[in-house]
């Protein structure tokens, strides 16, 4: 058998695989693999997949499937995996690291202090204590981020048209129910038919004059120059964001050059301790694929 690490992985990740046969991470060996491996980089789309001729599975490395053609493998008779409960931490951590930031103004206190500056009056904090925060996804990751928010004194609220039952979040019925009450609103939501360009002007006009909006979710379910707007009026504080329309933005983006941004360049699920979580995820989805499971 042959394993094809088509993107990056934790470096023990090889050497564990190597009991299920020939690992390599060169990508002319595509067309002589049995199972290619991927994350993000990697979009799985039907011209790839033709090429890997002897392909069987494809492991995506991380939350979602939105980069694999599923139906398309499903019509090879290939198996598609990937590994959801490996991220929620890393992806979680780093949301709420955005959403203490703003507030704080940790990026222009760090700027100001680099330049020379000594700006203690000007740069007025807000706290989170006792705000609203609305999660769009109440699965793992949104989850895992309202742990955090109950941690720091918040209201946890969130729209879920799958999720039914929340120990920590206080579902609301629809998301025009959820946004006007929200001081902040965090993303977590894969992007399908439903959710794609879902944060535009008509979502925006619904929202609290002065939201923050985090985004670990997906690029594309917002429409970027709506959101632009939003910043420009100040109906939207802050955007915030790690995912984006491609990796990396065309320069063209207009949210790169937009007033109240807080950017980061997908490295939500980049910790090294959920690389490893995920090659476990990888080892054992290999595993029962071979004995047949």
């Amino acid at each position: 058998m042959k394993i094809l690490l088509a993107d990056a992985f934790d470096a023990s990740l090889p050497e564990t695989l190597r009991k299920y046969g020939e690992v390599t991470a060169d990508a002319a060996q595509l067309p002589e693999a049995d199972i290619v491996l991927i994350r993000s980089k990697t979009k799985a789309t039907k011209e790839y997949i033709d090429q890997a001729a002897k392909m069987k599975m494809i492991i995506r490395g991380g939350v979602g499937l939105d980069n694999v053609d599923v139906p398309y493998c499903k019509e090879k008779g290939i198996v598609v995996k990937n590994t959801p409960e490996a991220s929620s931490i890393a992806v979680a951590e780093l949301a709420f690291a955005m959403m203490i930031a703003v507030p704080n103004r940790l990026i222009e206190a760090h700027n100001s202090m680099k330049e020379g500056k000594w700006l203690k009056k000007e740069l007025k904090r807000t706290e989170l204590y006792g705000k609203t925060l609305g999660l769009i996804g109440c699965g793992r990751i949104g989850a895992e981020v309202a742990k955090r928010a109950l941690a720091f004194g918040m209201k946890v609220i969130g729209y879920d048209p799958v999720v039914t039952k929340s120990d920590n979040i206080e579902l609301k019925p629809s998301l025009d129910a959820m946004l006007p009450l929200c001081d902040y609103i965090s993303l977590h939501t894969p992007v399908n038919d439903q959710t794609k360009g879902m944060i535009n002007k008509n979502t925006i006009a619904k929202m609290k004059k002065g939201v923050v909006f985090i985004n670990t979710g997906r690029g594309k379910c917002i429409v970027e120059q709506d959101v632009v707007d939003a910043l420009t009026s100040g109906q939207m504080a802050c955007y915030a964001t790690d995912v984006w329309f491609s990796d990396p933005p065309p320069p063209d983006s207009p949210l790169l050059k937009a007033p109240n941004m807080l950017m980061a360049p997908h490295i939500g699920a980049s910790s090294n301790e959920n690389l490893l979580r995920i090659g476990k995820q990888v080892d054992q989805i290999i595993g029962e694929f071979v004995a047949g499971k």
